[in-house]
């Protein structure tokens, strides 16, 4: 399928909306980038590009780099992964920290903050300089050595993170946290403030729509464990607002609050968009529209 002239025709209708969300202005280096912003990317399974509007130009991928750190931890440690965070939807905001002392230190899932900490933990105990070692593993599965950490938006996330430490402390307080602390939250915020564009974004997501191999054929994931984050993205890559998207959408995919959304569908294609503006649940407002739009006029998805 020849998917640019329906990029295109996206891209126009929603590229005159006026209202484009609000930016995440709780991380201050997040706030300065215009909600003008708006780009398209989708590659498909044989590694051909759409693009339109802003999709080569870089944003911080937040959230997103929650499935990419998820992939590296299952990779290493298999299913032991699982005895320390949960696989179910928490209905509860990404940053919500009352369910994590209900159920006793045990994160609902790994893509909400507290899970994405556990999984920041067990890197952090496993490889032996995290930082330099995830990022490493971001750009082979990327084949592109330019992509790197945005040091201004990690500061700016270590300067106003308190309820990650907060969460992080309550999971020490647990047992479910290994390492320092102050450790394990310098690795996430550096996780989190990976900066990509639309179209490294898609590369980096291929091997969840390639059965588990990356753009060079790499086998990363088994077709096991590739299925499991394609089922853990469709109900929790949303916060909470996963059921409205898998109900508009109906793609497995993640988002973040830099304003970047990725999805897929297994054997076709991954699509990915920008648009710093947010929703009311911390989700792109222009993106979702862009891919219910998608789903709709290409009539595909996993539905």
């Amino acid at each position: 399928m020849n998917y640019q002239p329906i990029l295109n025709s996206i891209y126009k209708a929603i590229k005159t909306t006026k209202d484009k969300g609000k930016v995440a202005n709780y991380i201050p280096e997040l706030s300065q980038v215009s909600t003008d912003n708006f780009g398209i990317c989708l590659l498909n399974n044989t590694q051909e590009t759409f693009k339109v509007g802003d999709a080569l130009k870089p944003f911080s991928i937040q959230s997103i780099s929650k499935v990419l750190a998820l992939a590296k931890v299952f990779s290493l440690v298999d299913n032991d992964l699982w005895k320390r965070v949960d696989v179910e939807p928490s209905g509860n905001p990404f940053n919500h920290l009352s369910l994590l002392e209900h159920e006793n230190g045990i994160p609902r899932n790994p893509l909400i903050n507290s899970g994405a900490l556990v999984i920041a933990d067990i890197l952090v105990s496993n490889l032996e300089n995290p930082k330099e070692d995830f990022l490493q593993f971001i750009r082979t599965i990327t084949n592109d050595n330019s992509i790197d950490y945005n040091l201004n938006v990690a500061n700016s996330e270590r300067l106003t993170g308190y309820r990650n430490y907060a969460a992080a402390y309550l999971l020490k307080s647990f047992g479910n946290l290994e390492n320092d602390v102050e450790k394990v939250l310098d690795f996430y915020f550096h996780q989190c403030a990976i900066a990509m564009t639309c179209e490294q974004l898609t590369k980096a997501f291929f091997l969840f729509s390639n059965q588990g191999k990356c753009i060079q054929e790499k086998q990363i994931l088994s077709k096991s464990q590739t299925k499991r984050i394609n089922a853990i993205m469709l109900t929790c890559g949303f916060y909470d607002e996963a059921g409205e998207f898998a109900f508009e959408v109906g793609l497995p995919g993640k988002s973040g609050v830099g304003g970047g959304i990725v999805a897929l569908l297994p054997n076709h294609f991954v699509i990915s968009v920008w648009s710093p503006g947010l929703n009311s649940k911390g989700n792109s407002k222009l993106g979702m529209q862009a891919l219910e739009k998608f789903t709709t006029e290409t009539k595909i998805s996993i539905f």
